[in-house]
């Protein structure tokens, strides 16, 4: 029987674990990427670890996310990240080199190999070929020391693409209509994969949009075969020798196949305040628009900008709408900056940010309030754009333009013939914003700003566990509700007690304090707990409050991971329906747990306050009850060298 594309990568990396579903696997990393708000403390935990050298093939340091320099944290945690690079082996994307994810795949990503990075949308990397999973910053440094990645074996799915895109449409509705489809849910524990007639007709930039936001579904991660049309990307790169054909086997097999005609798709919309919230462009025809925003790693390619700047053209921006467009790297922008398309966009009334993620992660360019905002990005969670009121559609560039021009949303097929976009046969290469670590790195002195604080390690699991619920929360929680970004509080990553302050801002502003008076407790949360962001400080941070565990419905896969790793036990209900049989300010008490723990055996939580007791149950391997045991994954690293 032959395999499928995901499994082919998968078993030439496989370093122990039986490839059947739902079954440990652990595989060896060949790449890692972390980007600024995550990476500073992934190598406060690389140094931990006491290992001189990074031992993958490559690792690359961004800046991409606190960019804005309002005051001296994020300047400081640059110079931190650029010395930590130079001595650990490491390769430093400077600041305005651009976002992580679009340099990556432009300059780094290889066809066949493995990619781990401290952030959720590292599977765009799968546009490329590439097994390209997220996982929190503790992860990664556990790979650049040179340990394998764990995790469950996930169902495969074959999304078998069929006909053409139509014009106006564009990658983007492909994601959308998948969205629309699966949810936010549909992709957990899943393995995306895409094949079929229909995906040779699409550039790698657009595949990658269309991994990108399979982090949004859920998903370990996305991919796309590697083909001729990969190589021609690969040859404008100057890269082709990195390429290699990596297809399925013509008799391979998948868990589910899902069919999507390229040909009936619309343009389409993710309405507030979720990326699944989907309806078609025409239904929102009329509705008025106050700020147009174009770029993220979803849409910030050299394609997506010609297309823009194509539209734009002789146009001006409508009166009443504010429009920011972020290319997304140095690349993309020195490139419509030499062939005249950023002179069309600048003439029309955009206002050019810098090549970076900027206002995607609540960095800047928040919409008024009440205001509607038609952005290119991937998610649109209540606030995370800076202003809670806001509401934040996802969209194409294409719609992102309409709306940009006639102020309110339109359907782009009524605007006439597209701007043809010529992929170019050559892009203009120049890498010396990518700086290579240094050839003496004993020589080499690590910055460290007042605003990097110690690293907090949590205590070995103890006997029994008794508190108070604390918050108790619905379906669908992200890890922007847990731990908020913006300008106010990305710029504390590094700085653990100040960071603490916010958690659960959003949802209660009392949360953390509370936390500290009782001197921990526990969280009850309903189904997809986690969702979104791969941010570790939405478990590092509650692990510093002391909450001990959380108990759900479901969790999202890298949350439930990251909270793992820091020693928080993620619980599900054994019997859904006792959700409801708690409440917030319960006092909650577990017996004997290290023992229940080290046996595999549910846990039973007594209700001191209601006189009740329900089941609670885990799905951990023997390596993470271990983890768990030992308060974390740091512990255990140190303690199995």
């Amino acid at each position: 029987m032959g395999q499928n594309l995901a499994q082919k990568i998968l078993s030439t990396h496989l370093v122990s674990g039986e490839m059947s579903l739902g079954k440990e696997i652990a595989i060896r990393i060949d790449q890692t990427l972390t980007q600024d708000a995550t990476g500073t403390m992934a190598y406060l935990q690389f140094e931990a670890m006491g290992i001189p050298k990074v031992r993958t093939k490559l690792s690359v340091s961004y800046v991409d996310h606190n960019t804005l320099q309002s005051g001296f944290e994020n300047a400081d945690d640059h110079l931190f990240l650029q010395s930590v690079a130079s001595k650990y082996g490491i390769y430093f994307s400077k600041p305005g080199n651009g976002i992580c994810h679009q340099v990556n795949l432009e300059r780094f990503g290889v066809p066949g190999r493995t990619l781990l990075g401290s952030d959720s949308h590292t599977p765009t990397g799968g546009g490329l070929g590439m097994i390209a999973i997220g996982a929190g910053g503790l992860d990664v440094a556990v790979a650049m020391g040179g340990g394998p990645f764990y995790l469950t074996m996930p169902e495969i799915v074959l999304v078998k693409l069929i006909g053409k895109l139509r014009p106006w449409v564009s990658a983007k509705d492909v994601i959308l209509e998948l969205l629309k489809r699966l949810t936010v849910k549909g992709g957990v524990k899943k393995i995306i994969e895409y094949g079929g007639p229909g995906a040779k007709s699409l550039s790698v930039p657009e595949r990658a949009t269309i991994t990108n936001m399979g982090a949004e579904l859920g998903a370990t991660t996305s991919i796309f075969p590697s083909d001729d049309v990969t190589l021609e990307f690969l040859k404008a790169q100057k890269r082709e020798s990195d390429w290699q054909r990596l297809e399925a086997d013509p008799d391979a097999t998948y868990d589910h196949t899902i069919e999507i005609d390229l040909s009936t798709l619309e343009p389409l919309a993710a309405q507030p305040h979720s990326p699944d919230n989907i309806c078609a462009v025409s239904k929102l025809v009329g509705t008025k628009v106050h700020q147009v925003v174009i770029g993220s790693c979803t849409n910030s390619s050299y394609k997506d900008m010609m297309t823009v700047a194509g539209m734009l053209k002789g146009k001006t921006v409508h009166p009443e709408v504010s429009l920011g467009i972020a290319p997304g790297s140095r690349q993309v922008l020195e490139m419509i900056a030499r062939n005249g398309a950023l002179a069309d966009m600048v003439k029309a009334g955009a206002r050019i940010l810098e090549t970076a993620c900027g206002p995607c992660i609540g960095m800047g360019q928040a919409p008024p309030s009440d205001g509607v905002t038609v952005r290119t990005f991937n998610r649109n969670f209540l606030g995370r754009s800076g202003t809670k009121s806001g509401m934040v559609y996802l969209v194409s560039p294409e719609v992102a333009a309409a709306a940009a021009i006639t102020g309110v949303f339109t359907d782009p097929r009524t605007l006439g013939t597209p701007p043809a976009v010529d992929v170019p046969k050559e892009f203009l290469i120049d890498d010396s914003m990518v700086l290579p670590p240094s050839y003496e790195p004993d020589s080499v002195k690590v910055i460290r700003g007042p605003n990097i604080k110690p690293l907090p390690l949590n205590k070995p699991l103890p006997d029994s566990l008794e508190g108070q619920i604390l918050l108790k929360v619905e379906d669908n929680i992200t890890t922007d509700h847990i731990m908020p970004a913006g300008a106010k509080i990305l710029p504390l990553r590094s700085n653990i007690p100040a960071i603490s302050e916010h958690v659960f801002e959003v949802v209660d502003a009392s949360f953390a304090q509370r936390a500290k008076a009782s001197s921990g407790g526990f969280i009850v949360g309903g189904e997809n707990y986690g969702q979104g962001s791969s941010r570790e400080h939405a478990a590092l941070a509650p692990m510093y409050l002391g909450i001990k565990f959380v108990l759900t419905k479901s969790f999202a896969r890298i949350h439930q991971a990251n909270l793992i790793n820091f020693g928080i036990i993620p619980l599900s209900f054994e019997k859904p329906e006792d959700y409801s049989r708690l409440e917030q300010g319960d006092r909650l008490k577990i017996e004997n747990v290290r023992q229940a723990i080290k046996s595999n055996q549910p846990l039973v939580i007594q209700n001191l306050t209601q006189k009740t007791s329900i089941k609670a149950i885990y799905s951990l391997s023997e390596r993470q009850r271990e983890i768990i045991l030992q308060g974390g994954l740091l512990n255990y690293t140190k303690n199995n060298q």
